[in-house]
Formats: structure tokens, sequence, C-alpha cells
């Protein structure tokens, strides 16, 4: 419905109108899933260097940055798919506005990802050294640039926090979304890093000392139980807003977001924390990678169930 039409600048000024139903879908849930794998084992995977020598874990100079990459690619498709225009992410690079969230995640974003290609290119071609074959320029610079690795590497692992938690913010400044606040959203999507992230590199650990394998365990147990607790008391606490109760509603009545959300809290953080707890002093490859795989799918379960119902709520 036009409401009137500014003669000097041809402009049509429109009634707002609610959007009915959930607009967030599945894509923004496998956006943050993704992001949440892609930063976590970058800050994982540091503290693992920065703790072990490179023959503690021979794959994780390489491996690290290999499934960020592909992880953050995932991210990034999906957020131009969830577009309406995806073109028109190209003018958030050509007439960039600073005081906004998304302007300033999709430049870290986008850095965050070229360093990681390049740690991926540089790991790689120490790795293999026949990769690419002797005339290929690419992986023979990468070659003579080795040490370029440990020196651009402290610039990804800062990266990957705000990275990580950026989201948060975006959500946050939706209207009338009062179970998204700021805080507890931005300390969720770091733990979701660090648990994507941990079980990610639990999945590529096989040749690893169990040292390093107890490490993970000990941290993919860490972030469980920390975003289990946080879950809970938004679930059970959150009283002193009408419209987060009014939210909440969804999963405290029943039905499919309560049987979905209960499901991913079982299945992606009360199982694992037993089952990587039962292999912190009993080195069990298998139980600690079935603990990873129930993590990521749980996180998945988890984080849509937290995206989608503020969206039920009717705005008027």
């Amino acid at each position: 419905m036009v409401e009137n039409t500014i003669q000097a600048t041809q402009a049509v000024v429109t009634l707002d109108v609610a959007l009915p139903g959930i607009i967030w879908g599945w894509m923004i849930t496998l956006n943050m899933w993704a992001k949440s794998i892609g930063t976590g084992v970058i800050l994982v995977g540091a503290y693992l260097l920065y703790r072990y020598k490179k023959e503690e874990t021979p794959n994780l100079r390489w491996m690290m940055p290999l499934l960020s990459f592909v992880a953050l690619n995932v991210f990034l498709l999906f957020t131009l798919v969830d577009l309406h225009q995806p073109y028109r992410m190209i003018n958030i690079f050509l007439y960039p506005h600073w005081t906004s969230a998304i302007t300033v995640g999709a430049w870290m974003a986008s850095l965050f990802t070229l360093l990681v290609t390049i740690l991926m290119v540089i790991g790689a071609a120490d790795a293999f050294p026949r990769l690419g074959g002797k005339k290929c320029k690419v992986t023979a610079m990468a070659r003579n640039n080795s040490g370029f690795y440990e020196k651009i590497f402290p610039f990804v692992v800062f990266l990957a926090i705000p990275v990580t938690m950026y989201t948060a913010i975006i959500m946050a400044e939706s209207s009338a979304r009062e179970l998204w606040q700021a805080p507890t959203e931005m300390m969720q999507m770091f733990l979701a890093a660090l648990m994507a992230g941990s079980a990610a590199l639990i999945l590529s650990s096989g040749s690893w000392n169990k040292e390093a394998r107890r490490d993970l365990s000990l941290i993919l147990m860490f972030a469980v139980s920390a975003s289990f607790f946080m879950y809970m008391g938004e679930y059970f606490f959150s009283f002193k807003s009408s419209e987060a109760e009014a939210t909440l509603a969804y999963i405290h009545a029943g039905g499919e977001y309560s049987a979905e959300f209960w499901f991913g809290m079982i299945l992606g953080f009360i199982i694992p924390f037993f089952l990587a707890a039962s292999t912190v002093k009993n080195d069990n490859k298998t139980v600690l990678r079935f603990a990873a795989i129930l993590t990521l799918a749980g996180l998945y379960l988890a984080k849509d169930v937290w995206l989608k119902i503020p969206q039920m709520l009717p705005l008027s």
C-alpha cells in the first residue's frame, strides 16, 4: 500500500507489513554451523600448535586450514544464496558503511578466508613436497616461504574470534527478538566454535599422540557443558522478559520444537560429555570420534531451534 510519493526524488514510501512465518530458516542455521567449524578449528588448532611439536600432530598444519577453508566457503556460499539479490553484496566492499555489523563482518570474514587460504597452500606444500610438481610456481613459492605461516597465523587466530561472534550482534539488532541477547549469544557463538572445532579436529586426529586427543576431549567436555548450562539458564530463567517467555513457550509447550530442542541437547551436549570423559584416561579413538559426530549433529539441531522459535512469535 503506497502512503505517498515524494515528487522531488520519485521515492515511494510504503507502510511496513509484518512478514509472517520463518524468514531465517535452515540456510542461516547451516551458515552459523559451518562458521563455527571454520573458526573453531583455528582456535582449537592454535592451542595444539602451541602445545605440541609437529611430530606429535603430524597433519595439523595443513588439515586445520583445509577444514577451515571448506567450512568457511560453505558459510559464505549459503550467505550469498540466502540473499534475495546476491550481486548487491559487492556494494559492501565498494561502498562500505562501517557502522553496520554486516559490513564489518563481511570484511573480516573475507580477510579471514583469504589468510586461511594462504595457510592451506603453505601447509599443503610443506606436507606434500611433490604437490603441483617442480614447475608449479604457487607450490614452489609456498615451500620457499614456509616461515610466513608462523608470521600470519597470529592474525588468523585474532580474526577467528570476531568472525565467529559477529553474527550474534546482527541477531541482537533484530527488533522484537528478546531471546537473542547480545552478551549470551556472543558467548554461545564462541562455545559453539570450540565445540565444532574440537569435534572436527578429533575426526582427523587418528595419527596424533594420545595426549593431544586427551586435550581435545577436555576442550570438548568444557565447551558442551558450558554451552548446555547456558541454554538451561535461558530455558528455565528467562522470566524477566514477557517476549522471551512467550518465545520459549514453543519449547515448553511440547511439540515439534520441544522434541528437536531436547533431542539436540541430549545428542550433542549430554551424551558427548560422558563419551569424551570416558576417553580422557582410556584413549579410545572410536568412542571419541562418535562423540565428535554427535556433537556436530546436536549443535546443528540446537542452533536451528534457537534461530527459528523467536520468529514464530507475532510482532504485532
